[in-house]
């Protein structure tokens, strides 16, 4: 039985401290979780290094990623399994995006 996707994004805050190639190995491994689930990846939109609102594991910054994909709950169930036990990971959120944006309000019209 093949899943629905859905569209989520993703924010993801990695410890200031880490190399950048062992960034780019968190989100490559998140990326092949969906990809392997048959989601889609979207975008990635690096933010770089901004300062917390509070501190997260004594550390002041965060480098943040944003990432946008589609992908069966299950999928992400694991992606959010495997980025909670990685060490440079300090934390993350995903979020559940509309389909259509505007349709539903235009539907209610």
């Amino acid at each position: 039985m093949v899943q629905a996707l859905q569209a989520y994004e993703v924010m993801i805050l990695i410890d200031p401290e880490a190399e950048e190639t062992r960034q780019e190995e968190i989100i490559g491994r998140v990326r092949d979780i969906v990809l392997e689930a048959g989601g889609t990846w979207d975008a990635v939109d690096p933010w770089g290094r901004r300062k917390l609102s509070f501190e997260i594991a004594k550390r002041a910054e965060a480098n943040y990623w944003v990432v946008r994909m589609s992908c069966p709950p299950a999928a992400l169930a694991e992606a959010e399994r495997v980025l909670k036990i990685t060490d440079d990971v300090l934390r993350h959120k995903a979020v559940v995006q509309a389909r259509a944006r505007g349709t539903a309000a235009a539907a209610r019209a």
